[in-house]
């Protein structure tokens, strides 16, 4: 797999150009990441808040709201922990506001998604394509609108995407010294400590070492990922108090009872079909190339296959769940437009076929803040014309706002929304009791201030601040009523 030489009329402007390409697409993606984590306060699905900023929450400032996960012992100790040493990194450096701290963690999460489209470019040269293939299908993950939307948020699949595609394009490069193995391999028993299904990768990464007959090489990332599955059962123990804790509670629950099919089940073709709703071009250009790249990256392709297939053969789906296959599939599209290119030498042709491939990534960019939820498949059945951004995004931003108040001891939601589909202590940020529209009564006393949905009006207290229709309101009374059974469990 060598790559395809430079058209020899013009050998200094294709690199030229590949660069600048390379460099506009993730400073341009690194900006809309950067825009939305400062600008969105909302929630596509609670897990990016009570599987990350919660937990994480309750480890640096001691108090938050327990998901059924954390209780059961069903996940692994490895995103909050991570998420909760970035929290305690920003509340060092003075962020110990929820402003300051989601602020931060969100920018970390939105550069790292323009770091797993870095990756792509470093996949795509790994097998062979030019720079300037390997950049022109990088910006497709840089730029798609997908990617873009869900870069920001504090989940394991985002988390998770840039060790994968690292890793795979250190190892997989021609010539990877044992050294730089230890690393990729180390990567990728990172991103399963992260998130369990990235197990796929790691079989995949030995799978493919052992097809080009590099035993050694094989027999080294096997001995390393046994040492990570080893410190992943070793997290579990020291947490939940057995090996392996997370990982078989995890998957008892998914995989034997089924658990997740009460979220909503979809059918195999539901990824393809979402995929081409929100971002139809870039589906089309990455899937097309992707098979031009089928010969020249068969084992990065059939890796990608299967952990798309696996997943479209589970009944309940999530477009996240595919969050850690996009680099992939846009580093098969640099390699397989670097097939289409070899048939070409004029570097204007060349050029312009990748400003081609370029500009349907930006074309996707342009169209981002467009986003429905039933663009992106969720909740179809009930709100799929809803803008998917900044859902729940009134009622976090009041939660801040309540959390300055000093003499707030207790604050009630009511507003009819779930009180998983806030942002929890993680914006609240007081360690008082905090209710949710189903919880206790205004004549209980055990609050003195809440958040009233639209066009419900003060009901006899003082208006403090409103976003977008909601209220917040201080009750008449400076006192509350302590509620030693108060239950931090999320209902």
């Amino acid at each position: 797999m060598s790559p395809t030489p430079p058209p020899p009329e013009a050998p200094s402007l294709e690199p030229t150009l590949a660069r600048g390409l390379l460099a506009l697409a993730l400073l341009l993606g690194a900006t809309l990441r950067v825009k939305l984590a400062l600008t969105d306060d909302g929630i596509y699905w609670p897990d990016e808040v009570y599987q990350s900023l919660e937990p994480a929450h309750r480890l640096v400032f001691g108090y938050g709201l327990v998901a059924w996960e954390f209780i059961a012992g069903a996940r692994n100790w490895a995103l909050p922990g991570l998420v909760a040493g970035l929290m305690g990194l920003a509340r060092g450096l003075g962020l110990d506001t929820p402003a300051g701290y989601l602020g931060f963690i969100k920018c970390v999460f939105a550069l790292l998604g323009t770091g797993a489209a870095w990756g792509s470019y470093r996949l795509a040269r790994s097998h062979g394509a030019v720079p300037l293939a390997a950049a022109a299908g990088a910006s497709l993950v840089a730029l798609s609108s997908v990617a873009i939307y869900f870069s920001p948020r504090a989940m394991s699949e985002n988390a998770s995407a840039v060790p994968v595609v690292w890793g795979l394009a250190l190892a997989l490069a021609p010539g990877a010294s044992r050294r730089v193995l230890v690393v990729s391999a180390s990567l990728l028993g990172l991103a399963v400590m992260l998130r369990l299904q990235n197990g796929i990768f790691c079989v995949g990464l030995v799978a493919l070492l052992a097809a080009r007959r590099q035993w050694r090489d094989a027999g080294l990332a096997l001995g390393l990922l046994t040492v990570w599955a080893f410190l992943f059962g070793l997290l579990d123990r020291l947490t939940w108090g057995s090996w392996f804790h997370s990982a078989r509670v995890y998957l008892e629950f998914n995989f034997v009872q089924q658990g997740g099919n009460q979220w909503g089940t979809a059918p195999f073709e539901y990824y393809a079909l979402v995929l081409l709703r929100a971002m139809k071009g870039v589906t089309l250009v990455a899937v097309g190339l992707s098979l031009l790249a089928l010969w020249r990256a068969r084992g990065l392709a059939l890796l990608a296959i299967v952990f798309y297939v696996l997943h479209a053969y589970q009944p309940h789906k999530e477009l996240r769940f595919l969050i850690p296959l996009f680099p992939l599939v846009a580093a098969l599209a640099g390699v397989g437009l670097d097939v289409v290119l070899g048939e070409w030498k004029t570097f204007r042709i060349r050029a312009g076929l990748a400003l081609i491939v370029a500009a349907m990534g930006l074309g996707s960019a342009v169209l981002a803040s467009n986003l429905t939820f039933g663009d992106i498949g969720q909740y179809e059945q009930t709100r799929p014309q809803v803008s998917a951004y900044d859902d729940s995004g009134p009622i976090n931003r009041l939660l801040e706002v309540a959390g300055q108040q000093k003499d707030a001891c207790g604050l009630k939601i009511e507003a009819p929304a779930h009180i998983a589909w806030t942002g929890g202590y993680s914006y609240f940020h007081r360690n008082v009791p905090l209710y949710w529209f189903q919880g206790p009564d205004r004549g209980s006393g055990l609050f003195n201030y809440v958040i009233t949905g639209p066009q419900v009006g003060t009901g006899g207290g003082q208006e403090v601040a409103q976003d977008q229709g909601f209220l917040l309101v201080r009750l008449p009374r400076d006192t509350c009523t302590p509620d030693p059974g108060y239950n931090w469990r999320l209902p």
